[in-house]
This record gives structure tokens, sequence and C-alpha cells, in this order.
């Protein structure tokens, strides 16, 4: 019979765990006193309730992706956020692969390309696409422009009426306040690099490609 391992003989990733889940609590904690918001007042808002969010708070257990989408969704942010470690900003960055922060959303996951750049109007990410998702069923818009390369896979964009399917080499660029969006038709996962360049600072481009995702099946439904 297998023996239940004592605290003491916790292994590196148990503790690399609850360092994250910890770090995820803390960030929960400063975006939602950020925002003047109580927790409660954050539970009514996000439909979970103040026993969950305070667990969470205090690292006590490691959220699903489904409730740290709902918390961002009330909070105003993209999942991202709750895995951000803060850092002075800088006019120059030299992001090393091992350090690129991989975080799952509902239909695939994104890796933030700009961690701690000072200039926040260039926003490019790594994004890998579950097969027959996207970026939902209602057209995106906002400002700037979008830039997207397909590295594996293929990627299906539709932008103001016009299909446009890209394969590994293709890119694609267009001004974004035509309504646009996009998804992997697909039965294996494609990547692509995703560069928005928002011209308005309040204007939040990445939570809205990645707040709201359906399957593709939904979208093309009537």
């Amino acid at each position: 019979m297998s023996k239940q391992r004592s605290s003491s003989q916790a292994t590196p990733d148990d503790a690399g765990s609850a360092a994250q889940e910890g770090h995820v609590g803390q960030r929960l904690r400063q975006l939602r006193t950020e925002r003047g918001m109580s927790i409660r007042a954050l539970a009514e808002a996000s439909g979970l309730s103040v026993n969950t969010l305070s667990l969470i708070e205090n690292g006590k257990i490691s959220p699903s992706v489904s409730t740290l989408h709902r918390a961002a969704a009330a909070l105003g942010v993209i999942i991202t956020a709750f895995f951000e470690v803060p850092a002075p900003r800088q006019n120059v960055v030299c992001l090393r692969s091992v350090h690129r922060n991989e975080v799952p959303f509902d239909h695939g996951t994104l890796e933030d390309l700009a961690v701690g750049f000072a200039g926040r109007r260039l926003r490019p990410s790594l994004v890998t696409l579950e097969p027959h998702n996207g970026s939902g069923a209602e057209p995106i818009v906002h400002t700037g422009f979008e830039f997207v390369y397909c590295l594996e896979g293929c990627i299906t964009y539709r932008v103001d009426g016009q299909v446009y399917r890209l394969a590994p080499g293709d890119s694609l660029i267009f001004e974004s306040h035509l309504p646009h969006c996009w998804q992997n038709e697909e039965d294996t996962p494609a990547r692509m690099l995703l560069v928005l360049t928002p011209t308005d600072d309040l204007d939040r481009p990445v939570h809205r490609h990645f707040t709201a995702g359906d399957t593709a099946e939904q979208q093309n439904s009537p």
C-alpha cells in the first residue's frame, strides 16, 4: 500500500506549485484592491463564492482556468494578469525563452512577449490555439493595427467579411477597427505570432481577443 507523503518529503514540483498558487492569490488581491472592490463585491460580479475567493487569495487552493476567467472578467483584465510578476518597466527587454510564462485561456495558451516593456502600445504574443476553437462568435473591433504570422497549423481570419486562411509562413496585417475574428478550423493545434498595437491607452485589445472564445462550430452555426 502506498503511503501518503509527509510535508517533509515535499518535492521541488510541490514547492513550485505552491509558490505559483500564492502568487496568483496575491495578484488577485492586488487587482481587486486596485479597483476598490471588496471581496464580496468581486464575488457578486464574478459569480464565485466569497469563501472560494478568500482561499485563492490566501494561496490555499489552486483555481481552475474557468474560475480565473470569471474573476478576470469581473476585474476587467485578461487571465495573464494573474501570472504577471511585477517588475520595473524598461525601454529594452530581452526575454529568454526559458523565462516566458505560458498562460492558459479557454481554448489554448498565451505567452506575453512584452513583459516588463515600457511601451505598452506594442503587444506581441505567442498564441497556441486548440483545434476547432477561436476568438469567439462576436467580431472584434479595437484601435490600432493587428499583425499575425502563422507558425504552425492553419489559422483562419475573417476581416471585414473577407476570409484569409494562413498556412505556416503566411502573414496578415490590417487596421483593427475593421470587424475581425480568428479560429483554428483544423483537427490539430495551431500556433501564431500575434502583434497588437492599440492607439488608445484605455483600449484593451488583448482582453477582447482572449476572454470570450467560443468553438468554431458555434461560430459557424446559424
